[in-house]
């Protein structure tokens, strides 16, 4: 692992439960000059060799997730590692086998480290679906839940999540659903993560990144977009109900 030390970060003020994916369309020592200019940052980077880069030690909150709500949590950086990925498509188009294997080991690695729990394991446009399209609907969230990381779902337990409104199901999930701008982009972001068939691409990244929600939202009275929503908040219902760790809704 190469370290670029960047100098903007501060106390944390939670302990670490969460870990955030991003995307951003430069390579790696690209990103870190771009985080620099911007005075942001991520503690990882994942570059486009597959290769980990450190950029702010995990003890302290780096500048990564900007305005954001996950299952009640509003300071997302004090709560979170971030990593970012290279990705010059900004997620539209598939992401290397190396970077996906570093990310899978990587990511087990600090999960198992701050024993964070799957239910808070998100994709920046989890946390900000208002503002952020990445990681993208290439990014295999599938893959990842099948080594231990996050969630997938199994449609037949959709009908046991009959009697929730879609509201309802995707504050079990942990999105922001407080007011009707936040619950839609939530929709469009629980989309790109489980239902990417549902998500327009644009290969224009420039485009992308000012226009990455929906004119309409039509998506969300289709039987497959209900159906997969309520399979996938039993998942996370399972596990809360399952777990001995408290976690904020």
């Amino acid at each position: 692992m190469k370290e670029y030390p960047l100098k903007h970060f501060e106390p944390r003020r939670a302990e670490i439960d969460m870990l955030v994916f991003h995307a951003s369309a430069h390579g790696g020592e690209e990103m870190i000059h771009c985080l620099d200019k911007l005075k942001l940052s991520a503690h990882y980077i994942i570059d486009e060799t597959g290769d980990v880069l450190k950029l702010v030690d995990d003890k302290y909150r780096a500048y990564h997730a900007g305005v954001s709500y996950w299952r009640g949590i509003e300071d997302v950086n004090s709560h979170s590692i971030g990593i970012e990925v290279s990705s010059l498509s900004l997620g539209q188009k598939k992401y290397k086998k190396a970077q996906i294997e570093t990310l899978i080991s990587f990511s087990k690695e600090l999960t198992a480290r701050y024993d964070i729990p799957a239910v808070n394991i998100v994709g920046h446009s989890d946390i900000a679906p208002l503002r952020k399209p990445d990681p993208g609907v290439a990014f295999p969230w599938q893959k990842l839940a099948e080594n231990g990381i996050g969630f997938w779902y199994d449609i037949d337990n959709a009908v046991k999540m009959g009697s929730f409104s879609s509201k309802e199901l995707l504050n079990i999930i942990g999105y922001d659903t407080r007011s009707p701008e936040a619950m839609g982009a939530s929709a469009y972001a629980f989309c790109r993560r489980f239902l990417p068939a549902l998500v327009s691409k644009n290969n224009d990244v420039n485009e992308l990144v000012q226009n990455f929600l929906p004119e309409d939202y039509d998506f969300m009275q289709r039987p497959k977009f209900i159906k997969t929503l309520q399979a996938v908040a039993y998942s996370y219902q399972q596990y809360l109900s399952a777990s001995k760790k408290p976690c904020k809704i």
